[in-house]
């Protein structure tokens, strides 16, 4: 209760914390989500490797993958939902580009869900040492679903940041010279 004073105190009402902690958390997480995506299609020497190391490596990425991201994905989505609705009345850039990351975000989520982790979960049943004469097809799949998904993920990490640098200037903070008599201007 005493630092909730303190934020009334400073002019920052519940909302305003409350939005910052959400829309900070969710940008912290998208970076890192989507910073993570960049990082593959910036390695291109990944699709180069012959067959067997590179599904050696798939199947060892979806392991990690397949626990962190679900917990990852899922807060952000839950601190992404937080920041629409308590940006809703601070502007409609605001707003636009909190929901333009929200709906980025359910689109990349449901590309995973829907067209990638089908691939995943096909490569990870593939014998390294036999692997399927079409292996290469699924892999181009793979690459080029990853891609747009990267765009998205990285889209809704930008519309997060201009959201935040927009938000910078409004809001319902209370200036501290509020209470001030306006300076006498004399002739």
């Amino acid at each position: 209760m005493h630092l909730a004073n303190h934020w009334v105190r400073r002019g920052w009402s519940m909302r305003v914390v409350l939005l910052e902690v959400a829309r900070t958390g969710a940008t912290l997480l998208l970076g890192l989500f989507a910073g993570g995506l960049v990082f593959t299609v910036l390695a291109p020497s990944l699709r180069s490797l012959p067959g067997p190391a590179y599904v050696r490596y798939w199947q060892a990425l979806n392991v990690d993958y397949g626990r962190a991201m679900p917990v990852l994905l899922l807060t952000c989505l839950a601190l992404l939902v937080t920041t629409c609705v308590v940006s809703y009345q601070r502007g409609w850039l605001v707003f636009w580009l909190s929901i333009a990351a929200l709906l980025l975000l359910v689109a990349t989520i449901a590309l995973t869900l829907t067209q990638l982790d089908p691939l995943n979960q096909l490569a990870n049943s593939w014998n390294v040492d036999e692997l399927p004469t079409d292996w290469a097809d699924v892999r181009l799949r793979w690459w080029t679903l990853h891609t747009v998904r990267t765009a998205m993920a990285t889209l809704a990490f930008f519309a997060l940041l201009v959201a935040q640098v927009a938000d910078r200037g409004g809001g319902e903070t209370v200036s501290a010279h509020s209470d001030a008599q306006p300076a006498q201007v004399s002739g």
